[in-house]
């Protein structure tokens, strides 16, 4: 049985506090043919001192300077360097589990080119998980574990960024890193997604999210809302947008008013609905809200949800069923 080298590629800045757990995760792995390529990006703490100690001891990791500024450059620089059939990432603060690189070869030295092999992840804290990281975790991982994470990308990232593997070829056929768009990693899975990868569905915790309130995806400005919708609206007019039908938003709250006024701005003409009777009728960015029952006069409906409430989403694709309308080709999630 062949088993192929894997690239792991790993940038960090300033996790000194927890480098070291995190390559000792790797080191522990039952799978043992792999590199390790970590990129530090400007690190004013020890972290540096810390990795090139252990970088020492073992032949198989490779201490990088980023070539550049920033996360992408910092994976960029990675990448050029890796010699590995299949690459994964991993971030610099969490764990892996023994197993975690063993389980996703196999699933695609089984399945082969063309699929992307992801596992399922649970957050850990020392000051306990929030309720929103928890809902998180249990909706990512009810689509790993049915291989369906395409059909909810528009709501947030369904790929876990350090807990994915796919061949080179396939990840350099995606563009790898070369764009420059944020939030990357969900950028990434749109690219996959873009590239029809066929997604492994998986049973088995393979990463472990270290939640912490200095942790990039809380403090950097690239996770923030207004650059998730950005990316959401610049895939789905790319991907899936279909100008010769007729495209409506509906909600008007936060989310609702950010993509009409996107929308406006490139000048997409759309209708906007709502099921809330106080705002039928009003005039918002020179858009009148209509009653979501004036979908029925439109035919061939293009329809963006803007509206978290749980319980009002199973109302709407309910109803949108209803006029026979189809998940990712008729109506899609943006929240």
């Amino acid at each position: 049985m062949q088993f192929p080298l894997v690239s792991i590629l790993v940038p960090f800045k300033n996790t000194a506090t927890y480098i070291e757990q995190c390559i000792q995760s790797i080191i522990n792995q039952t799978y043992t043919h792999w590199e390790l390529l970590i990129t530090d990006d400007y690190s004013t703490d020890n972290s540096y001192d810390i990795v090139k100690k252990i970088a020492k001891k073992d032949k198989r990791i490779t201490l990088l300077k980023n070539e550049g500024k920033g996360i992408i450059d910092a994976l960029h620089t990675s990448f050029k360097l890796s010699k590995g059939t299949l690459i994964t990432r991993m971030d610099s603060d969490d764990i892996m589990s023994p197993n975690k690189l063993q389980v996703l070869s196999n699933k695609l030295m089984r399945y082969g080119k063309g699929h992307i092999a992801i596992g399922l992840v649970k957050y850990f804290s020392e000051g306990g998980i929030a309720n929103g990281f928890l809902n998180y975790e249990t909706w990512l991982n009810t689509l790993t574990k049915t291989g369906h994470n395409f059909n909810e990308i528009y709501k947030e990232c369904v790929i876990p960024s350090p807990c994915w593997m796919v061949y080179k070829t396939d990840l350099i056929a995606c563009d790898a890193f070369n764009p420059s768009r944020y939030p990357e990693d969900y950028d990434l899975v749109f690219r996959f997604y873009k590239q029809n990868l066929i997604c492994i569905a998986c049973n088995d915790i393979l990463h472990y999210w270290r939640d912490y309130p200095t942790r990039t995806s809380r403090t950097d400005k690239h996770y923030a809302q207004n650059y998730f919708l950005d990316l959401k609206l610049y895939y789905f007019l790319k991907l899936n947008y279909n100008a010769s039908r007729p495209l409506v938003v509906w909600g008007a709250g936060t989310k609702g008013k950010n993509l009409a006024k996107a929308l406006i701005s490139k000048q997409i003409a759309f209708y906007w609905v709502c099921n809330n009777s106080k705002k039928i009728g009003k005039v918002i960015y020179g858009q009148t809200l209509l009653s979501f029952h004036y979908i029925k006069q439109l035919k061939q409906v293009q329809s963006i949800i803007t509206v978290a409430n749980q319980e009002a989403q199973l109302d709407i694709t309910s109803y949108l069923k209803s006029l026979k309308m189809q998940p990712m080709q008729d109506y899609f999630l943006f929240c």
